[in-house]
């Protein structure tokens, strides 16, 4: 795994703010070997615009309340509501409409590079209680 600790922190943190809003498909990316710009990418999708800003909103106050506070450099694509980019130096945060998400099918693009593992915690404590109560 070539991301920093830094850009681990941030996509898992960006990755369960997205979870939290019911985001579709959450997959982080470790892309670092591949490009010299960042060390991943996070990507999310959501069914319709609303969705997708409440998303974006949601990952940007996330980061701001870490610890180390975390501010986007750059933020694209906020007026469609369709793809959403926020660049955070670290990490890149794709937010995109179902739609756009199967059309441009960077999950394919990025195939060769390896994923980090994300778990929404929700799911994880719901899994937890329903295997306790067997």
């Amino acid at each position: 795994m070539t991301v920093s600790e830094r850009a681990h922190e941030l996509a898992i943190a960006a990755a369960q703010a997205a979870a939290d809003k019911k985001a579709q498909d959450i997959v982080i990316i470790d892309v670092g070997d591949q490009l010299a710009i960042t060390d991943a990418f996070l990507l999310a999708a959501a069914p319709n615009e609303r969705q997708v800003l409440a998303i974006v909103d949601a990952i940007e106050e996330a980061l701001l309340e870490l610890p180390e506070k975390a501010k986007p450099v750059r933020r694209e694509g906020e007026r469609g509501g369709r793809w959403v980019l926020l660049d955070y130096v670290d990490i890149v945060v794709h937010v995109q409409h179902t739609e756009e998400r199967e059309f441009y099918a960077l999950d394919r693009l990025w195939k060769d590079c390896p994923t980090i593992p994300f778990v929404d915690r929700d799911l994880a404590s719901a899994e937890a209680a329903s295997g306790s109560g067997e």
